[in-house]
């Protein structure tokens, strides 16, 4: 097997369009057409000079790696070429897609790379029809001039894909033997919405994201929920971004974290699908109207702050428009009929006992997240296995959220990871310094956890606050006895409880005979500081120790 290509990179991504409706329909033809297909594939690539990295590829998807653009772009005529005279079992239709990208990526290991453009390349592919090959505009500049006989290319102009970053300016690879009138490509440009870019890459997810489409799919209204810096809103828009050809309406996305008067929140929904404002009408049953009949998908983002006023008019919008679906994200569920919440889990994470290798940490999208981001503050960036252990310990204490993580991964140009990790006891002094275009509670941790904060009741402060004496997880007993002393009864300790856990401020742990409950590190260290200012801190450690 070729060694791989290390460096600058360009990559063949393949697989078949419309293959999962044929497994469902013919498993046993599509099995032996798809041992057939890796045949001619792979015959193809090593022909054309490319290497195949190991378990790289999801489902029927084929990856080659080129160190020449030019063998790349042979390899996918080749491909195609034999495809299109190949006789395939009467049931089955088998049109490959490919996507062709160049790009800089680093080795996972001795067999498998990870880095941006692989994503790109993916994407890329994904906008193309079986049959089709698309071209980046980063490879179109290294084979121009240098096409193989008869080949040449279409400029299809920059289109955004669905990884909501910058449009990409795509090219069609066409040859005289092959067909090259396609349907407009599968970019956001020909589907109505308005869903935001992203300057930074979705990391992980997958299986998040297809537990989250499948609900979608199931239910008229879903709610994220989380707390802060989880991640709701990128994963929610991402997934609308791969759902959008489903809504033949659109997909909008409705921005309510600016928002303090609640009873602009159908305004801002109007704003957000440009609907007009009709005088001596009003707002919501214009909006109502326009919606009635058509399929569209809302996302409602950040509605904790109006969560009653988004409740109202989120029921009105499904009581009026059968065929209009709903995404909310949250702190807490918008309490409504019919509703479904998703509770947003934390990255995945290594294993915090043991010795771990720098190859490992992108195995798992919680240090593979850290390290991409600390890649983007600095280019030299680079682990030994120290420095690989000192991330591990970072994501840990960090909890998985992704906020977190990214905040300090934005320290490597100052610190090293293990001075990072030991200043961690202090989280708020050290996560800052988030990008200035973010709103102010997402550029540092503290803000973050601010604001929610900031949206409980007093009473809910104050049994906060009690929490945060416990060092890691508790029972309610334990939680009943710190906190009723002071000011509540154990009922009242129990409905404090309850709402701080729909409230996404504490993370309850299903056991085989109970409950157990605990604070993220970022809301303990948070709610610790408020408990120490209002004075209270030595009756709740004594209680929290009588308790023991």
């Amino acid at each position: 097997m070729r060694e791989l290509p290390i460096g600058t990179v360009t990559f063949l991504m393949t697989d078949v369009e419309g293959s999962t409706r044929q497994w469902e329909a013919h498993p046993a033809q599509m099995r032996e057409a798809t041992e057939r297909l890796n045949d001619l594939l792979y015959a193809a690539i090593d022909k054309a000079g490319g290497s195949r990295p190991e378990e790289q590829g999801e489902g029927d998807s084929v990856l080659a790696a080129f160190s020449r653009a030019t063998d790349a772009v042979s390899c996918a005529i080749d491909i195609q070429k034999t495809l299109h005279a190949e006789s395939w079992p009467p049931e089955i239709v088998i049109r490959v897609r490919a996507g062709i990208h160049t790009g800089e990526v680093q080795l996972r290991g001795e067999r498998n790379y990870f880095g941006p453009p692989l994503n790109r390349c993916a994407r890329l592919r994904g906008l193309a029809h079986g049959g089709q090959t698309l071209v980046s505009v980063a490879t179109e500049q290294l084979i121009r001039g240098a096409l193989p006989d008869g080949a040449y290319l279409r400029d299809l102009g920059p289109h955004r894909m669905k990884d909501l970053s910058h449009p990409e300016h795509v090219f069609q690879l066409c040859h005289p033997n092959l067909p090259v009138e396609f349907p407009p490509l599968r970019s956001l440009e020909a589907l109505p919405n308005n869903l935001p870019v992203q300057l930074t890459s979705f990391v992980g997810r997958e299986m998040q994201m297809e537990e989250v489409r499948e609900l979608i799919t199931a239910s008229r209204l879903l709610t994220l929920t989380g707390a802060a810096g989880c991640g709701k809103t990128r994963l929610v828009v991402q997934v609308a971004a791969d759902l959008a050809h489903q809504f033949s309406d659109g997909v909008w996305f409705v921005d309510l974290a600016a928002i303090t008067d609640p009873s602009l929140v159908p305004n801002t929904t109007a704003a957000s699908l440009s609907i007009q404002e009709e005088s001596r009408r009003p707002i919501t049953e214009t909006l109502v109207e326009h919606l009635r009949e058509r399929q569209s998908l809302l996302i409602f983002d950040n509605c904790e702050h109006v969560l009653a006023a988004c409740a109202q008019l989120v029921a009105e919008i499904l009581r009026a428009c059968p065929s209009v679906t709903i995404v909310a994200t949250s702190r807490e569920p918008l309490g409504i009929g019919g509703e479904t919440t998703w509770k947003v889990p934390s990255l995945h994470l290594p294993a915090l006992n043991g010795r771990v290798s720098p190859d490992e940490l992108i195995k798992h999208e919680g240090t593979r997240l850290f390290v991409e981001r600390a890649l983007a503050v600095a280019s030299d960036f680079r682990l030994d296995t120290d420095e690989a252990a000192a991330v591990v310990q970072i994501c840990s204490r960090l909890d998985g959220i992704p906020l977190a993580i990214e905040l300090a991964a934005a320290r490597v140009d100052v610190l090293s990871c293990e001075q990072i990790a030991s200043k961690l006891d202090d989280q708020f002094r050290i996560l800052t310094g988030g990008a200035r275009s973010a709103l102010e509670r997402q550029q540092t941790m503290r803000a973050a956890v601010e604001w929610s904060y900031d949206l409980l009741s007093d009473a809910e402060r104050k049994a906060l606050n009690q929490l945060s004496v416990f060092a890691g997880g508790f029972s309610l007993e334990a939680a009943e006895f710190v906190c009723s002393e002071e000011s509540f009864s154990s009922a009242e300790v129990l409905d404090q409880l309850s709402s701080l856990v729909r409230k996404s401020l504490v993370i309850s742990e299903r056991r085989p005979h109970a409950v157990r409950y605990r604070l993220l590190e970022s809301i303990k260290q948070y709610a610790r500081d408020r408990l120490r200012e209002s004075g209270e801190g030595a009756a709740a450690r004594t209680r929290h120790r009588d308790w023991f």
